[in-house]
C-alpha cells in the first residue's frame, strides 16, 4: 500500500532518512531532527511531501519517497524532484520501490508536471539498474554542484543588497 505521510510518521521518516544515509555511507551528514522534518513536511509552508510504502502483509513501513515541485525555464512547466527514495533491506525486491515511483509518476501526470527527476550516486549500481529498467534516462552530461559550509558562508558574505520593488 502507498499512502501520503501523516504527522504520526515523523519518527519513522527520520529513521529511514538515517538508514538511507548509512546505506550511502554518509550517516554523519543526516542531521535533520524530527522537529525539522515536521516543519518541512507539515509546517505553515511545507517544503516537501512524502509517500509511505507499507507492506500489505505485515503493515510495516517498508519505505518512503520524499519529493518537491521544481520549475524548468526550458519547458516553462513545473516538474517533480525526488529527493529521497528508500526501501528497507528486508522489504526490497517486493515491488515497493516500483510502487512508490509509479505513484509519484501518477502525481506528475495529475499535476501536469512534465519532468520527474532525481539524482543517484554513481556507485549505486543496483539503483541505476533499477531506474534504467523503468525507462529512466541517465543524464551523464550534467554534474550536481553544491555550496555548503564555509564555501556557502564565504560567497554569502559577498552578496550585494537585493532590492525588492513593490509589486503592483
Amino acid at each position: 500500500m502507498i499512502r501520503t505521510a501523516t504527522v504520526d510518521d515523523i519518527a519513522e521518516i527520520r529513521a529511514m532518512i538515517r538508514e538511507l544515509a548509512a546505506y550511502e555511507k554518509a550517516v554523519e551528514q543526516a542531521r535533520a531532527t524530527e522537529e525539522q522534518v515536521r516543519a518541512a513536511l507539515f509546517g505553515a509552508h511545507p517544503a516537501a511531501s512524502v509517500l509511505i510504502a507499507e507492506d500489505d502483509g505485515t503493515g510495516e513501513v517498508a519505505g518512503f519517497a520524499l519529493w518537491f515541485p521544481r520549475f524548468s525555464t526550458w519547458t516553462g512547466a513545473r516538474g517533480m524532484h525526488l529527493e529521497d527514495l528508500f526501501v528497507r533491506p528486508g522489504h526490497r525486491a517486493a515491488g515497493h520501490g516500483r510502487a512508490l515511483l509509479a505513484a509519484l509518476a501518477g502525481i506528475c501526470r495529475e499535476s501536469g508536471f512534465e519532468r520527474f527527476e532525481w539524482v543517484v550516486l554513481n556507485w549505486n549500481e543496483p539503483a541505476i539498474g533499477f531506474y534504467k529498467s523503468l525507462g529512466a534516462e541517465l543524464l551523464e552530461e550534467w554534474t550536481v554542484c553544491r555550496l555548503s559550509g564555509g564555501a556557502l558562508e564565504e560567497l554569502a558574505a559577498q552578496a550585494p543588497p537585493v532590492v525588492h520593488p513593490a509589486r503592483t
